[in-house]
């Protein structure tokens, strides 16, 4: 029995990365293996195979290689902006435990 989606959480953004990583590698060896066999099905010599299928390879490799290399930076912008928001929740109880005629004195000793 398939389970129901509609009772489940929604994916993470790691487990939407990891399932459309998967669809582009697939669709890419898909490509190339239907290229290859088409390559040689209509030219004999090899020269000519490997023109045509080099040139789907690198086409692959460059956009497959685009969109991990968009994902990972992706992933350190979250983590870079979750380390600011920690930083800034820190720095925000520190002042709530500055008394209250003392602030402005600490906020102009704080670096812009």
């Amino acid at each position: 029995m398939a389970p129901n989606r509609s009772n489940d959480a929604p994916p993470t953004t790691d487990q939407m990365r990891i399932r459309y990583g998967f669809y582009a590698i697939l669709v890419g060896f898909v490509l190339v293996a239907a290229v290859t066999w088409v390559a040689i099905g209509n030219w004999k010599t090899a020269s000519d195979v490997a023109s045509v299928v080099g040139l789907i390879t690198s086409l692959m490799g460059t956009v497959i290689g685009a969109f991990f290399g968009i994902q990972v930076g992706a992933q350190g912008k979250e983590q870079a902006e979750a380390a600011r928001d920690k930083a800034e929740t820190k720095a925000n109880v520190a002042l709530a435990a500055v008394p209250s005629d003392q602030i402005n004195t600490v906020l102009e000793k704080l670096p812009d």
